[in-house]
């Protein structure tokens, strides 16, 4: 398994089904791909930095999940090459009042990134089409009857042209949109649940409301296969990572991020002739300081 078979560009419908939860490696092959996402992080890095420079093309990554597939250990480790100071990181949680009273999109609008810069969304605006669709909260919004008493198709069918528009404005100003969707099994999260209740220092991260999340997995499962073949295109295509094995799950993703570091093609900015000039002129004034720091004396 590759990239490749990971990509969904919109120019068929998929069904999430066919889409493996775990490419099935061998544990013996972990040190390779720990060892390739490694390499990748570097490249990362080498990309960030002529990102940063350039300030000609931003880049958003955003990561969905159902609880438990790992989105903030996967940020952890393949995000940990780049440097701070070119990535902003937010964490969509539920809406607070001020966000509430605005458009779905508002909250985002708000954190994308300067061009030059990388943002981090650990879940975004798909949140619109996943917690909200699943228990109907939209029917609850303060909003006007001709949108809260829509039918659940038309709604949504809104939103997704919505979202679809705000990705084509977003490449349109000169930002790329990597969009990983880590699809975790039903097993597997049972697992990583009973893991976390075991290990006190893990605790933190189990709440009873996973439970209640979880037996709604069904309804999960539609929403997130609707958003996939609603949200996306060629120019933000979603990638349907393998979740089970975080170590090939994380190699997948930074695959990905370099691709669409790559796709920006960045590149130091060349000096005008003028500034080169000057350069010269200050690295023949820094060869010629004396000890006490003033050029010396021919």
């Amino acid at each position: 398994m590759n990239l490749k078979d990971c990509r969904v560009d919109g120019s068929r419908k998929i069904k999430l089904s066919d889409f493996p939860t775990s490419a099935r490696k061998d544990k013996a092959e972990k040190a390779e791909y720990v060892a390739k996402t490694a390499k990748n992080t570097k490249k990362m890095e080498e990309l960030q930095d002529k990102l940063y420079a350039e300030s000609q093309e931003g880049v958003i990554i955003l990561l969905q999940a159902i609880d438990a597939a790992g989105k903030d250990s996967t940020i952890k480790h393949v995000m940990s090459g780049v440097n701070p100071q070119g990535v902003d990181v937010y964490a969509f949680k539920q809406p607070s009042q001020e966000e509430a009273l605005h458009g779905f999109l508002w909250r985002s609008f708000k954190v994308v990134p300067t061009r030059g810069k990388m943002a981090l969304f650990n879940r975004s605006y798909y949140e619109e089409v996943l917690v909200v669709r699943v228990h109907e909260l939209w029917k609850g919004y303060k909003m006007p009857p001709r949108i809260t008493k829509m039918g659940e198709d038309e709604y949504f069918a809104a939103r997704y042209k919505e979202i679809r528009d705000f990705e084509e404005y977003l490449w349109d100003n000169g930002y790329r949109v990597c969009k990983i969707f880590l699809n975790v099994g039903q097993d597997e999260q049972k697992k990583r649940f009973l893991e976390r209740i075991d290990d006190e220092s893990k605790n933190w991260k189990f709440s009873s409301s996973d439970l209640k999340e979880r037996a709604l997995w069904p309804k999960y499962e539609r929403a997130f296969e609707d958003m996939v073949n609603n949200t996306s295109t060629k120019h933000a295509p979603w990638y349907v990572i393998p979740a089970d094995q975080k170590w090939f799950a994380r190699w997948l993703v930074s695959e990905a991020v370099v691709e669409v570091l790559e796709g920006c093609d960045p590149h130091y900015p060349e000096m005008p002739a003028d500034q080169e000039a000057n350069l010269k002129t200050c690295e023949q004034a820094l060869l010629s300081e004396g000890r006490d720091g003033a050029p010396e004396l021919a």
